[in-house]
């Protein structure tokens, strides 16, 4: 069967910056020249090999040799026997043995994928003795690397220990950014050369498909910058050789460029995989060409997951005691909305947790077109931002430069551009913006990070720069963006809340039909003493005075059904609204006592009114909380026992008190008395029509004139007191 090259890579004239992402560098067919390749088919029998593989191999390559017919040490017969059984289920991590061939010492290195099994013998060119001492470094570094207490030390000692184990010029640490640059955020070099440490790399030095390799295989050897790649040969009409896992896969052409411009002798990197995702590298560096052993490397491998671990664990630390205290903000916050009737008030009142939790430098409230602000001055700006935000049922908006503002705003915004919106509740336009001003930050780049259009080695073309010396930049426009462990924080934040929303909407929902059961509950006295006047007029009585009562009643029946309207805003959180005026407290409170006697003559009121007790009040609330105290003690209190009204001025305060003969209230009852609903209203046989309603409103009332009411045995009298100031703060 003939035989033909199957070097599938871009040709030298074509590839450039404009294309290089494009390059299918798993496929090269094309290897380092320190080693050679195999590759063998399911069935055993050979497909493909290195152009060099009889030089170093000492036998001649062809198409359908079957691997045992080879002349292979039998621990190499073995370890493809045994990838050959595994088939397409066959690890993808490559095993490497010590082998003699043909006179010369090699790293075998088998591994499967896509189907082939690959054999790479790998010259070695260090003995076994020499190998032990570096297996022993490595072991102790591993250990010194478990007890770095912070990222910043692991990596530091990661890559002093690298160095010592490997020998290279230059080991650099390099954490990946958000936007997939890089910064050197720890070094160990050669006396002699100029730091790297601190300089940023643009994303495009890495490109999308350079990645993805990384966290397949996770150690790539350039022992010779300037090699020559060795083709890899094989049968006609097979598809490209899948050098993902390989060790000897030979670079990008670009890659190599790029390297020659730094004046690079030979390089490897160690991928640092954190969750799936190339969070870091370490960047190996030599002037001259240094091959290191394969076990060596192997260590340098194991080290990075140890490394990768231990960034792992220290981050989910850091995480974890970020959402502790996140979720301690929160449980306060929801348990304040729960029971604060404003929003807006209880977000204020822990927005420097919520600051905190978000990482946020300013906050915006705003709810029903109401704002409040925590670290931000500007209103009008503050009203803009929010009058941009969408209203398409999107949650969570997330902004970090000024070029994802809207045009009108963009210059508006000033610092910032920064922005986390949290759309807690659509029904009522709620939202919780979260503003962080814009980083102004001077990057230290490795050279100015452009595509410079030029004649270099492989032709006129976009060629990688060939400048490494610092360049600084001034970043303006951009704020740090909100991390994954502060966009959980968001996240469960917002799904409380809603929760929160949800409760609230449900009152409002009781609210609104307790508005109804308070008119209806307000009007029967009335009602009531209309009902008696018009009995007595049919039996001849004087028109006049009952005429008057009438009159008096049915304008407190329509007071109190345009009282609906302002109990509503109840409902919305915007409180009872109140119409302060002077009135007569004594001459209401009395005609209070003739409207329910006339109303109940069953009953008998025991007054004690002080005169001319004049205060700054809403006659119409005052009034609701008298009857309904009146209400309270005659279906509450012991038949045929006098109930006992008293009105004194106590210093600068108004006093009402209401007694009633009865048995002390249970502590568990009491303790619900000033709540709408109660069970214990609906379980009395003289009030089966009553909702508990009477000390909710009377309560609601009182705390609006910035006053008091309670409840107190003085036996045999059940007590409810009210106080409140004669004149408004």
């Amino acid at each position: 069967m003939s035989s033909s090259a199957i070097d599938t890579q871009v040709p030298a004239g074509q590839v450039g910056l404009d294309n290089c992402a494009d390059e299918p560098i798993h496929i090269p067919g094309l290897i380092q020249p320190h080693g050679a390749l195999l590759a063998f088919a399911g069935d055993g029998t050979l497909r493909a090999w290195s152009a060099n593989a009889e030089a170093l191999l000492g036998f001649a390559p062809a198409v359908g040799l079957h691997h045992a017919t080879l002349p292979f040490a039998a621990a190499v017969q073995e370890q493809l026997r045994e990838c050959l059984e595994e088939g397409d289920d066959a690890p993808a991590s490559p095993t490497g043995i010590e082998t003699q061939q043909h006179g010369q010492t090699f790293d075998c290195v088998v591994h499967g994928n896509g189907g082939r099994t690959i054999a790479e013998f790998e010259l070695r060119h260090i003995p076994a003795d020499a190998l032990a001492a570096f297996a022993m470094k490595a072991h102790a570094a591993i250990e010194r690397l478990r007890r770095q207490k912070t990222i910043g030390a692991l990596l530091q000692h990661a890559v002093e220990q690298v160095r010592a184990i490997t020998g290279f010029d230059r080991v650099m640490a390099y954490r990946f950014r958000h936007d997939d640059s890089g910064d050197v955020v720890a070094e160990a070099k050669h006396e002699d050369l100029k730091p790297f440490l601190g300089m940023r790399y643009p994303a495009s030095d890495i490109p999308a498909q350079a990645r993805r390799l990384y966290t397949i295989n996770t150690l790539r050897l350039i022992a010779d910058i300037g090699y020559t790649p060795v083709p890899v040969l094989g049968a006609a009409g097979d598809a490209p050789l899948d050098m993902s896992h390989g060790v000897l896969r030979s670079v990008s052409p670009i890659h190599v460029e790029y390297l020659q411009n730094m004046g690079v002798g030979a390089s490897m990197s160690v991928s640092i995989v954190v969750n799936g995702r190339l969070w870091g590298l370490l960047a190996c560096h030599h002037m001259a060409p240094l091959r290191t052993p394969y076990s060596v490397r192997m260590a340098c491998d194991v080290l990075a997951q140890v490394l990768a671990a231990s960034v792992q664990s220290l981050d989910s630390s850091e995480r974890a005691g970020l959402s502790d205290n996140a979720a301690g903000v929160r449980t306060h916050l929801i348990e304040t909305l729960l029971h604060e009737e404003d929003v807006l008030a209880a977000l204020q009142r822990h927005a420097d947790g919520l600051a905190d939790s978000l990482g946020a430098e300013a906050l915006v409230f705003t709810q029903q077109g109401k704002l409040t602000m925590h670290g931000f001055a500007d209103e009008e700006l503050a009203a803009a931002i929010v009058a941009s935000l969408p209203t398409d049922g999107e949650e969570v908006i997330h902004r970090c430069a000024r070029e994802q503002w809207p045009d009108a705003l963009q210059q508006r915004i000033g610092p910032w551009v920064g922005l986390l919106a949290l759309h807690f509740d659509p029904a009522t336009g709620g939202w919780l913006l979260a503003l962080r001003q814009e980083q102004i930050e001077t990057v230290r780049w490795a050279g100015k990070p452009d595509k410079i259009a030029q004649t270099g080695p492989l032709g006129h073309r976009l060629t990688p720069r060939g400048s490494f010396d610092e360049w600084v930049d001034t970043v303006r426009d951009k704020a740090e963006p909100w991390d994954a462990g502060r966009l959980l924080v968001a996240d469960q934040l917002l799904a409380e809340m809603h929760r929160a929303s949800m409760a609230r909407h449900a009152d409002m929902d009781r609210a609104r039909r307790q508005l109804l059961a308070m008119l209806g509950h307000d009007l029967r006295d009335p009602l009531q003493s209309i009902s008696m006047a018009a009995t007595v007029l049919q039996h001849g009585a004087q028109p006049h005075q009952l005429g008057q009562r009438i009159e008096r009643s049915s304008g407190r029946m329509q007071r109190l059904i345009s009282q609906v309207l302002d109990m509503s805003r109840l409902d919305a959180g915007l409180g009872l609204a109140m119409r302060m005026v002077e009135m007569d407290l004594s001459k209401m409170t009395e005609d209070l006592l003739d409207e329910t006697r006339l109303a109940h003559p069953g009953v008998h009121y025991d007054a004690k009114i002080g005169q001319g007790i004049v205060a700054q009040a809403d006659p119409d609330r005052m009034a609701q909380v008298v009857s309904n105290l009146l209400s309270n003690a005659r279906h509450h209190g012991a038949g045929g026992n006098a109930v006992l009204v008293s009105l004194t001025a106590e210093g600068d305060q108004a006093v009402l008190e209401v007694r009633n003969h009865g048995a002390e209230i249970a502590p568990e009852l009491a303790a619900q008395l000033f709540n709408p609903f109660k069970r214990m209203a609906q379980q009395n046989r003289n009030n089966r029509t009553g909702m508990g309603l009477g000390l909710y409103i009377a309560g609601n009332v009182v705390e609006g004139h910035g006053g008091t009411i309670t409840y107190r045995y003085e036996a045999p009298h059940v007590v409810f007191r009210v106080a409140f100031p004669l004149r408004a703060a």
